[in-house]
């Protein structure tokens, strides 16, 4: 359900953005997500499906960009990237790792089109 509210607030985003151009209609959605998020692309197209009916949005296409999170050992100080999960630092195997990026969330950008 996190997915749905997700969702619901893009299409905010998205319909805001198209109403400020008369006959407006939204193709494609980028997003930007880190690798750490617990968003699933499949549940936000799944919903993003059934609520932009009736919409400037409805067919407008979601792109999902994933980000690797980048972590810093506390220990050694080396910084590192990671595709999926928090793991030990490669340098020197301790698990003390602040999270640095990862778990970002983000409209990036918004296409457009006049009909």
């Amino acid at each position: 359900m996190h997915e749905l509210a997700v969702t619901e607030s893009i299409l905010s985003i998205a319909r805001t953005q198209a109403e400020k151009y008369p006959a407006a209609r939204v193709t494609a959605i980028h997003l930007v997500l880190g690798s750490l998020s617990s968003l699933v692309d499949d549940s936000i197209t799944f919903y993003w499906e059934i609520i932009n009916r009736d919409t400037p949005c409805e067919g407008a296409t979601l792109v999902f960009h994933r980000l690797p999170a980048k972590l810093v050992c506390m220990d050694c100080m080396t910084e590192y990237e990671v595709e999926a999960g928090i793991t030990a630092c490669p340098a020197c195997s301790s698990v003390k790792v602040k999270i640095l990026s990862g778990n970002e969330f983000r409209v990036d950008s918004i296409e457009i089109t006049e009909d």
